[in-house]
């Protein structure tokens, strides 16, 4: 369930684990108050670190992109799943074997920082076969390498596993679509194989991530619920969605326990305030409340009343909604929700 925090979240936690698509920006501009927000923390003491399953870029790069939209970043801030599956690789091929490598700049670099043998093609005797995102340009050819090695038998990384990526254009295929691909490609064997995954939201990624930050009360923060948020929950740590990528209201109502944030915001502002929990005020058979909304579930629908700010209201839908669902044994399950949504403006 939401929870309440009475003080603001940046106060609350020390390191702020953020993720850059959807959250910081989307494409090349900045999400709407993420830079002022983002200041602010780092300003009053938060540390902040930027974690992606995107593995295309290096950390310099995502960090000097931070830096030109107005977030001061160094690259020791960042951390890629390109680093998370790196170090998962690493651990079981000998030192400087080869790892067919079907991804980015990003990728490459982390592999090779690992002192591992970057090759191209199923020809040169990889000792793995590792995918990640390598933008819209990703050749054919490379997605061919990786299913003729991995029908070989050579071992099959993937950085992650993520099917879309936010853009400024809207959502594009992400890393997960490529996997399917090769995994497509590769039915025929008698035990069709799958990827070892290193990113969100495997355990791997968030090792990766407490390894380099050092967090000791980390606050994840994210717009997805299957790689955020679901990774938050596996590594034990609290999250924070924000509403400004991948995940819209109606999908929160939907959530699984395992989806469910700590907190709810419309954006990073949120990283700035103190939080609110829904309450039944009158007894467990009352409506939720929050900031002044009522919400209450009927057969398959939410209902809604009262006013402030909508962003309660939602909080005050999810308890309604999660509560119910997990009385009758049905987490997850869908709502009809549209006039309660309308009514917050969501």
């Amino acid at each position: 369930m939401l929870r309440a925090c009475p003080q603001e979240l940046h106060t609350a936690y020390d390191t702020a684990l953020l993720d850059l698509d959807g959250v910081v920006y989307a494409g090349g501009r900045a999400v709407p108050h993420a830079v002022e927000a983002l200041a602010r923390a780092r300003g009053e003491g938060m540390r902040l670190s930027y974690v992606t399953n995107n593995a295309a870029r290096t950390p310099a790069t995502v960090a000097d992109h931070l830096t030109r939209l107005g977030v001061p970043a160094e690259a020791a801030e960042v951390v890629t799943s390109a680093q998370a599956v790196a170090r998962l690789i690493a651990e079981q091929v000998a030192p400087g074997a080869r790892v067919l490598c079907v991804g980015g700049e990003g990728l490459r670099v982390a592999l090779t920082e690992r002192g591992l043998d970057v090759v191209e093609s199923a020809d040169d005797s990889p000792a793995a076969v590792v995918q990640g995102y390598g933008g819209p340009e990703m050749p054919w050819a490379r997605l061919a390498e990786a299913a003729l090695a991995v029908g070989a038998g050579v071992p099959w990384f993937a950085s992650n596993t993520d099917l879309t990526i936010p853009g400024e254009r809207g959502i594009a295929p992400g890393n997960g679509a490529a996997v399917e691909v090769v995994r497509i490609a590769t039915r025929w064997m008698r035990d069709a194989p799958e990827p070892q995954v290193a990113g969100k939201p495997r355990p791997p990624m968030h090792r990766e991530t407490i390894l380099r930050t050092g967090a000791r009360r980390p606050l994840v923060v994210g717009d997805r619920l299957d790689t955020d948020i679901e990774g938050a929950h596996g590594g034990g740590v609290d999250s924070l969605l924000v509403l400004t990528g991948v995940t819209d209201a109606a999908q929160l109502l939907t959530a699984r326990p395992v989806h469910r944030p700590t907190y709810l915001a419309a954006d990073l502002r949120g990283l700035l305030a103190a939080h609110r929990e829904p309450v039944r005020a009158q007894g467990p058979d009352s409506p939720w409340e929050c900031g002044g909304w009522q919400a209450s579930a009927g057969p398959g629908r939410l209902l809604l009343s009262g006013g402030g700010d909508p962003v309660d209201g939602l909080r005050a839908l999810c308890a309604a909604a999660w509560t119910a669902a997990d009385a009758a044994g049905a987490p997850g399950c869908e709502w009809e929700a549209t006039a309660a949504l309308d009514a917050l403006g969501l």
